[in-house]
């Protein structure tokens, strides 16, 4: 049961993707590209909204804390590049399998990118592995799934594969997170909650405006909390 409750967020995630893929299939004439962008950007100032709620939850005297693990967490990621591995992945993918034959293949492999090479599914799975907390997944089901019609009106039937992907790759980061659970404080819970809340408030920002903020870089914020926490007791 246990299991069943922490992937929620994951579940739904994946229907809303399948949900969507068979609407857009079936109905190919009546999506248009300029619609959908539409629609995504007013989805993003829902996703920014859900970031603020979490960026709040950790006390006022943390503040200081999720400052430094922000802006140390940035210096970690930009030397480790992590937003450009990232890109540099889901690159290597698209070109390997663009040159496949079949439309099926590209359509999958182009959707898993969207939905998987990304901070929002990493951040939701930790938020709902962590906490139950599933919000961020629920909202970013909701752009899945709206994409994924103007997906499959374009590139086909494929697009339904990429559930799969999305199963597999948040889940794995969700059960894998819930087992860290007992050796989590509360205190320590809200600052990394707070720091993701952020990341995803940068995630919609990025979704809305044409600039884009290397929220990949920025993803060690999110565990430098409970690094500190460990160093602390270690020290004490």
């Amino acid at each position: 049961m246990l299991f069943i409750l922490d992937m929620t967020g994951t579940i739904v995630n994946t229907i809303a993707i399948i949900v969507g893929s068979l609407l857009g299939f079936f109905s190919r004439k009546f999506v248009s590209e300029k619609s959908g962008k539409t629609i995504i950007q007013s989805i993003s100032l829902a996703v920014i909204l859900i970031g603020l709620k979490s960026a709040f939850k950790a006390p006022g005297d943390d503040l200081l804390l999720i400052i430094i693990c922000l802006a140390l967490g940035t210096v970690i990621g930009e030397i480790l590049q992590i937003q450009g591995f990232l890109e540099k992945t889901g690159l290597h993918l698209e070109k390997k399998f663009s040159k496949s034959e079949g439309s099926i293949a590209k359509a999958f492999i182009t959707a898993s990118l969207v939905y998987c090479v990304g901070s929002m599914g990493i951040v939701g799975s930790m938020e709902s592995g962590l906490s139950g907390n599933h919000q961020t997944l629920y909202a970013k089901a909701l752009l899945d799934g709206i994409s994924a019609i103007v997906f499959a009106s374009s590139l086909g039937i494929g697009v339904i594969f990429s559930s799969i992907a999305v199963f597999l790759y948040q889940g794995t980061l969700t059960i894998t997170v819930s087992f860290m659970k007992p050796y989590l404080v509360e205190s320590v819970i809200n600052q990394m909650t707070a720091t993701g809340g952020l990341l995803i408030v940068a995630i919609g920002l990025n979704l809305l405006i044409d600039k884009e903020i290397n929220v990949g870089n920025m993803l060690p914020a999110i565990f430098l909390p409970l690094v500190y926490y460990i160093g602390r007791q270690l020290i004490m």
